[in-house]
């Protein structure tokens, strides 16, 4: 099989096969470091606890791009 029938097979799947194929090609071309992968669970676990403990309230993601926008002036 060559790269054009390849990538066209990929492209075939459904979307959570295709992302998990790009996935999995990316950690070839960028191994992971297991000390950082660790440091950013630990930090996605410790938001997550923030939001479910109500510490911090979760900003809908058409505010924060607004946000942004006006920010750059866009």
């Amino acid at each position: 099989m060559n790269t054009a029938e390849l990538m066209n097979e990929a492209a075939s799947l459904p979307l959570e096969e295709r992302a998990r194929l790009v996935d999995s090609l990316l950690q070839t071309l960028n191994p992971v470091d297991d000390s950082v992968a660790a440091a950013w669970l630990a930090t996605a676990r410790r938001r997550l606890d923030d939001l479910d403990s109500g510490r911090v309230e979760a900003v809908p993601g058409d505010e924060v791009f607004e946000k942004v926008r006006r920010r750059l002036g866009q």
